[in-house]
């Protein structure tokens, strides 16, 4: 067998890398590409993958990760019960844990033809903006349905009526390869029925949502702000039609806008400010940040029904069962790559650049020396997302803003992690609402400022399809 560099310039030369492109040939594996989490990264790649605490994380450390995975995975319950240190799930809600959405820490998806609940996909209610909800903008980023809120909750604790039920149906969108291949994409309509508390407004805008991993948030988490500031400079100076923006959102805590980073549209600040309205919307549990149910004032039995607060009005979940969850989403590691020196693999990624995937999915970063945990500080790694918010066209557009992100805009999502996705989750579905079902199919729904790598993509004959995708697969 040649070596290896003879057999990457063979496979480079047939899949037809020529090498006046300017995108650069990668022949080797960079040093420590395979560490995507730098020293907190796991070598597990079964179903567990996503669930382990980072590498370095010591073991007088890793008592408060598993307590925190406790109280991730396993379900609240209604009050008032003997499990007070578990009780207060509803009055509405979408599940009755975390893992519920976020299956084995992983990747959620669209409810199934003969799913009761829609589980790990919800879907987000808002109606236009207009200058007298200024303050309500400021704080929410959105205006939330006056009946039904901003978030839709297709299940109740008995005595209330949950919100409805929300079917996703679908239909086919062919796309053609220039060597004449058809991959047939699938485009949601959302069939939301049996409406518990009358009409919404008539200008309601939905957006569905999957839950997505759980890897590496608190990596980051760390990455310093200039560094995120930079990517959108040096986008908006390249000008090649890629132009990422910031989202800025508000901060519960210092009580003023930030920079936002996690969400679909980056609309939350911080992982605590994201774990305390996904307690509150996916599970109607209250916290210090906000102490009150989930409910709007047309739902008179949730604002009645029990609470699980304690005797002197404590929220449902405790600043210490939010601190433990807090520490444990901060230390789910990102597992290390597979087959980072193999030729095909090395190929897929020099077509990767060629097609221009890295302006958005930036691969590399180096975490602040003052990370919120001192084993996530000082860290290579390698999410490939810039955490910016891009226009993506038309075609997964919905239509909904959210702080400054259009109704277009979605954030660039991390791709560390995502060949696992099948091992993990049991399935392959990816973007904001699962409607690709590989991950070709993926980044053919790419548009907007993506449509010339979308096009790029659609150039490619099939070897040089295989290589692209064994190459996001060791990702």
């Amino acid at each position: 067998m040649p070596p290896l560099p003879l057999r990457l310039s063979a496979l480079i030369l047939a899949l037809g890398l020529s090498a006046c492109d300017d995108a650069p040939r990668f022949t080797a594996a960079e040093p420590g590409e395979a560490r995507s989490g730098g020293s907190a990264t796991v070598r597990k790649t079964d179903q567990n993958a996503f669930s382990l605490p980072s590498a370095n994380l010591p073991p007088s450390r890793r008592v408060d990760f598993s307590v925190g995975n406790s109280f991730f995975r396993n379900p609240w319950v209604i009050a008032p019960a003997t499990t007070t240190a578990r009780d207060g799930l509803g009055p509405l809600f979408n599940t009755n844990a975390c893992q519920g959405c976020h299956i084995k820490d992983g990747r959620g998806h669209p409810p199934e033809a003969d799913d009761t609940n829609a589980v790990s996909m919800l879907v987000r209610l808002s109606i236009p903006d207009a200058p007298a909800y200024a303050k309500i903008i400021e704080r929410l980023g959105v205006v939330p349905e006056p009946v039904y809120g901003g978030q839709f909750q297709d299940m109740a604790v008995p005595g209330v009526t949950p919100e409805g039920k929300v079917r996703v149906e679908y239909t086919a969108v062919p796309v053609r390869f220039k060597d004449g291949t058809v991959v047939e994409l699938r485009k949601p309509s959302l069939n939301i029925t049996q409406l518990g508390y009358g009409p919404m407004h008539p200008d309601t805008r939905f957006s569905a949502r999957v839950a997505p991993p759980m890897i590496g948030l608190g990596l980051l988490e760390a990455i310093p702000e200039e560094a995120i500031l930079a990517n959108a400079e040096a986008q908006a100076k390249a000008q090649s039609g890629i132009a990422g923006r910031p989202n800025r959102v508000w901060d519960d805590v210092q009580q003023k806008s930030v920079l936002g980073r996690f969400g679909w549209k980056a609309g939350q600040p911080n992982l605590n400010q994201q774990n305390v309205h996904a307690f509150s919307g996916d599970m109607g549990l209250t916290t210090s940040l906000r102490p009150v149910d989930d409910c709007t004032d047309a739902q008179v039995a949730c604002k009645q029904a029990p609470s699980g607060n304690g005797p002197n009005g404590e929220p449902e979940v405790s600043d210490n069962i939010l601190r433990l969850v807090l520490f444990y989403s901060r230390n789910l590691a990102v597992p290390a790559r597979r087959d980072v020196g193999a030729p095909e693999v090395l190929a897929g990624k020099s077509l990767f650049f060629q097609a221009g995937c890295q302006s958005c999915h930036t691969p590399k970063y180096t975490t602040a020396a003052t990370a919120a945990e001192p084993e996530l500080a000082n860290q290579v790694i390698r999410p490939y997302s810039d955490l910016l918010l891009h226009d993506m066209g038309d075609g997964l557009a919905d239509h909904r803003t959210e702080f400054q992100a259009s109704g277009r805009d979605w954030r660039t999502p991390p791709l560390w992690g995502i060949g696992l996705t099948q091992a993990v989750s049991g399935h392959t579905q990816f973007l904001h609402d699962g409607r690709a079902r590989n991950l070709l199919e993926a980044v053919l729904w790419h548009g907007g400022e993506a449509k010339a790598a979308q096009q790029q993509v659609l150039s490619f004959n099939a070897e040089q399809r295989a290589a692209l995708l064994a190459f996001l697969n060791s990702l």
